[in-house]
């Protein structure tokens, strides 16, 4: 049994497909298939049920792609922490995101101390975060809701309260707070489902009796006071994205539910070997989010879920 046969299985068991996964790793599909017959020959048993030219993955299969990641995630664990050993003034930080607003300081701040450092970020969704933690492929995650799971670390940095943003001179604009109820007539603009502050408005909204109605859903958030401001609904935002804005033609009330928060934290893989620079920008994320005026959170302490 061969690395290279192993790094192949890899990828034709994630992509259940010859043709793109010869693509993917730039070698004809003839020397691919060969390769995984090869494998499937030292094992004894087939790894794929085939029909035509279609594949997926058996009992035997998904049983063996467990343990080859796992394998290849330790490789590569150990490929890095030499790499670290040998050239510590040099690096790379991998990142994935889904809240990228407080992201342009944390990276400045980095940058500065690390200047030769090369860092990469991907925006992607909660359960694409899971798996790049869990393939070894992303260093942190930068996420809200947190990335939680048995093989994953999470610091929450920070409780940030959702506010309703009106009009200025709108009927409830009179106020600084506002009862979760008093909006259920109101039309709305807003993010996507699947948006942790959609998500989570939504799922707090229906418990006390409505549905919020949309006549806008976006994936822009920076686009969502301007709509406000021309009066086209309302809108629910993270209280971190209003600091340091001028106040214009819209006003934020305070929602008084306990519930309306989001928490935003950062994850990372417990076997994953963390390099000296990625332990940096960690650090430096870690104090960018302890010297926030407004900073809230249950415990500043990592804890393990």
């Amino acid at each position: 049994m061969e690395l290279l046969q192993l790094q192949y299985f890899q990828v034709v068991a994630r992509l259940e497909h010859m043709t793109d996964a010869a693509r993917s790793l730039h070698v004809t599909q003839s020397s691919l298939s060969k390769t995984i017959q090869r494998l499937e020959e030292d094992l004894g048993v087939p790894l794929f049920d085939r029909s035509g030219r279609s594949l997926r993955l058996n009992q035997f299969g998904r049983t063996f792609l467990h343990r080859v990641e796992r394998a290849l995630f330790e490789l590569e664990q150990g490929r890095q922490e030499i790499s670290d050993l040998s050239s510590p003034e040099s690096g790379s930080v991998e990142l994935a995101v889904n809240t990228a607003g407080m992201l342009p300081e944390i990276l400045r701040k980095f940058r500065g101390k690390q200047p030769h450092v090369h860092f990469h970020v991907q925006m992607s969704t909660t359960d694409e975060m899971r798996t790049l933690l869990r393939r070894g492929e992303v260093d942190f995650c930068l996420s809200s809701p947190p990335v939680r799971g048995d093989d994953i670390e999470c610091q929450v940095m920070l409780l940030d309260s959702i506010l309703v943003a009106v009009p200025k001179g709108h009927r409830l604009s009179d106020g600084s707070s506002i009862a979760v109820t008093e909006l259920k007539d109101e039309w709305f603009v807003g993010l996507k489902r699947g948006y942790s502050t959609r998500d989570i408005t939504d799922r707090i909204c229906q418990s006390v009796g409505f549905t919020p109605k949309h006549v806008y859903e976006g994936d822009e958030p920076a686009r969502l006071r301007s709509l406000v401001e021309a009066d086209i609904g309302l809108a629910f935002v993270p209280e971190s994205s209003t600091w340091g804005s001028t106040e214009g033609n819209v006003q934020y009330l305070r929602i008084e539910h306990r519930d309306f928060v989001r928490e935003i934290g950062l994850s990372w893989h417990r076997r994953r070997y963390l390099s000296r620079t990625a332990l940096e920008f960690r650090e430096i994320a870690t104090d960018y989010f302890n010297r926030l005026p407004h900073r809230q959170v249950h415990s500043t302490s990592s804890a393990i879920y």
